[in-house]
């Protein structure tokens, strides 16, 4: 049976942001105090950036979120399972603009590669050396390596696995995946979205997810609203449930019926625990939904300045900082 937690609808005005730290299993009480600073920040950055345009906005806040060390995005990336860090990132506007990275190694803000791929480029998608040599060349801050946490779980979870001793590499994907980040911003009526992430734990070299992929990890549609993805990528590329939920969105279902429905359609599809949803539409109105354990997730607009962090729990539950 579907377990399916919901959040919202909360009224934020304009400007608006809700952020997430990742939907999973969030084990250990002291990652999540981390976790929950995290989004704090994300979401403080995006509301201080909502002035200067929804696309920096959107930017700004998820490169709070891969500067945090704590979350699965940007300096706090997992490793694949031969040790190496690989990111994937991406950005979209109301305007159709769009931009992702995938299998990038050299900026410490994939996000902002991802942006300049949006604002400069006629591609939308770039990949791998290719990609960091781009980075390398616009001068982007250079990634400082895996994170000693990263390397940590790395080293612990590998182990494991080879010694049979851990849970099977399905188990710990739903344990540990759940730390990627993304953002939905609304400024002067203008929308944007966002995805970053490390990956899944201890993936094949070169796998890419849904994060990079407009209309996969985020979408969205002018005056009607947008959606950052998070879970198990390989399901999120083929459900789409951001297209789904912005869809209905746009048939006049509330915010948090939209998300709610979008997360049931995905469980029908692929079962439980693979995939939480942050919604923000275009009235300023913004929910989240997951059939995950937890998420970590973050509110503040014109309505609520002060930035409101909050662990969604399964059942209900939720532990604010």
């Amino acid at each position: 049976m579907a377990s399916i937690t919901v959040y919202g609808p909360v009224r934020l005005g304009d400007p608006a942001v809700i952020v997430h730290g990742g939907a999973g299993g969030w084990r250990g009480i002291s990652r999540i105090e981390e976790a929950l600073g995290a989004v704090r920040a994300g979401a403080a950055a995006g509301l201080h950036y909502a002035r200067k345009g929804v696309l920096e906005a959107v930017v700004e806040a998820v490169a709070a979120l891969e500067d945090s060390g704590v979350l699965n995005a940007g300096i706090g990336s997992i490793l694949t399972y031969d040790g190496r860090v690989e990111m994937d990132a991406g950005v979209m506007t109301d305007a159709m603009q769009a931009g992702g990275v995938a299998v990038v190694a050299y900026p410490r803000n994939p996000v902002r590669l991802a942006a300049y791929v949006a604002r400069e480029l006629p591609h939308v998608l770039l990949a791998g050396p290719a990609a960091d040599e781009l980075a390398q060349r616009l001068g982007l801050e250079k990634h400082p390596g895996p994170s000693p946490h990263a390397l940590e779980r790395w080293k612990t979870l590998r182990e494991k696995l080879r010694s049979g001793e851990g849970p099977s590499w399905a188990r710990a994907i739903y344990e540990l995946y759940g730390d990627t980040v993304g953002a939905v911003v609304l400024s002067a009526g203008r929308l944007a979205a966002s995805a970053s992430t490390g990956g899944i734990v201890l993936k094949h070299a070169g796998r890419i997810g849904d994060s990079p992929v407009p209309g996969a990890g985020f979408y969205v549609e002018r005056g009607v609203g947008g959606c950052s993805a998070t879970g198990i990528g390989e399901t999120i590329l083929l459900g789409r449930p951001c297209v789904y939920a912005v869809e209905l969105i746009a048939e006049g279902v509330p915010v948090e019926e939209a998300a709610r429905a979008a997360v049931a359609r995905h469980t029908q599809l692929f079962g439980n625990d693979n995939l939480g949803i942050i919604v923000l539409d275009a009235e300023g109105y913004a929910a989240a939904a997951m059939n995950t354990q937890g998420m970590p997730i973050a509110v503040a607009g014109q309505l609520k300045p002060n930035v409101e962090p909050l662990m969604l729990w399964k059942g209900g539950k939720e532990a604010e900082r």
